[in-house]
């Protein structure tokens, strides 16, 4: 593959030598040249190329990507401009509006979140068309494992935002008591009232980046 171009290169040059991935690769050429797969295959590495390893303040880690047509773009939970906020989305804005007041707009491009230190991350960083979860056990849990605990091991004090079962089984890989670590629902539909809307996590993020000297997020979206 090609280089990410920034800080997380080691990271991959290491990863992509270990038999686990060598397999997951073999299995996504298939995948990617029998079936529609999600994102584009040039997009599976956008989080990681958007923000170096030193620039992460806040890892929002969520489920799998968006299998429905042109929406997944490699960044969790964010849609290409022009592009209808699908419905998890939708329930982090109203999460956000709730906890800290800001009103969002209808965009569901979360690259200015990414731009001042978000890394959105899924369990599984690919899906094939209209198969929640249709790539869960074929390696990527291993992978994005590693970089979490890479990213808890790496600078200075973060943020972990855990969404739904796939995101909170990570919860142990994140050791260094530095970092703080919140737990939800994931914002789906089908479980945000379970536990998501609520949270606080938004505020609880930005009070824990204040506390140590970082500057807080800015989570409107236009």
């Amino acid at each position: 593959m090609k280089p990410i171009g920034n800080s997380w290169d080691s990271f991959f040059e290491t990863e992509t030598a270990k038999e686990y991935y060598l397999n997951l690769r073999e299995f996504l050429k298939r995948e990617y040249k029998t079936k529609t797969i999600y994102p584009p295959m040039d997009n599976i590495y956008a989080a990681f190329r958007e923000v170096p390893v030193e620039s992460v303040k806040v890892v929002i880690l969520g489920q799998d990507p968006y299998h429905q047509p042109g929406q997944a773009h490699g960044m969790a939970f964010s849609v290409l401009p022009g592009v209808p906020a699908p419905p998890s989305l939708c329930n982090i804005y109203k999460e956000i509006e709730s906890d800290v007041g800001c009103k969002m707009g209808k965009s569901g491009y979360l690259m200015p979140w990414a731009r001042q230190g978000v890394f959105l991350l899924n369990a599984a960083l690919t899906v094939e068309k209209n198969r929640a979860n249709s790539h869960r056990g074929a390696g990527w849990e291993t992978f994005t494992a590693n970089a979490v605990s890479y990213l808890g091991s790496s600078g200075g004090p973060k943020v972990f935002l855990l969404w739904g079962r796939d995101a909170r089984n990570k919860a142990g890989l994140i050791t260094d008591p530095r970092h703080l670590v919140l737990e939800a629902a994931h914002p789906s539909p089908l479980s945000a009232s379970g536990g998501f809307f609520g949270c606080g996590h938004f505020s609880k993020a930005n009070e824990f980046l204040k506390q140590n000297g970082m500057e807080p997020i800015d989570w409107e979206i236009e």
